[in-house]
């Protein structure tokens, strides 16, 4: 793309673009600090992403419990927390951070689960956390999908 990426379409595309350029750029002031401008521009976007990835982490934390945890008071919180995620990610998800989440999305599951398994034992839910699948269930599509949300094993439809 000519001139790259563009700032208003996606931003973290921008920034890691926007940090090579600054790099390679041929500069006889030695007063401009092009390397460490280029890292904050570079860690600008770095930062969008980990929001996204912690977010995901999030949603799919409480995807699980959702889905395994036989508690019924905590719900609705699990619930407002998956909405207050899909609101971020509404806001953030680029086409780009969309493809490194793809990318990321069985690491993030890895890391969801864990939290989802130590929060279910530690409510006395070890056969729920033992049941938690190892392999993540969910797409990028579930996870952003609003009103969506996983049924428990054996639910009626």
């Amino acid at each position: 793309m000519p001139g790259g990426p563009r700032y208003e379409d996606d931003f973290y595309a921008w920034t890691q673009y926007q940090a090579e350029v600054l790099r390679t750029l041929r500069t006889r002031d030695n007063r401009f600090d092009r390397e460490h401008v280029a890292e904050e521009i570079e860690d600008l976007g770095k930062s969008e992403r980990d929001a996204v990835r912690s977010q995901i982490r999030r949603i799919i934390e409480h995807f699980l419990k959702l889905t395994y945890s036989a508690a019924e008071g905590p719900r609705f919180g699990w619930i407002e927390s998956i909405e207050d995620a899909r609101d971020t990610l509404e806001d953030k998800l680029s086409t780009t951070l969309r493809r490194d989440a793809e990318n990321a999305l069985n690491e993030l599951y890895r890391r969801g689960r864990r939290r989802a398994a130590r929060a279910l034992c530690q409510y006395g839910e070890t056969e729920a956390a033992d049941a938690l699948p190892v392999n993540c269930p969910y797409t990028i599509d579930d996870i952003c999908r609003e009103d969506w949300y996983p049924e428990r094993p054996g639910a009626q439809p």
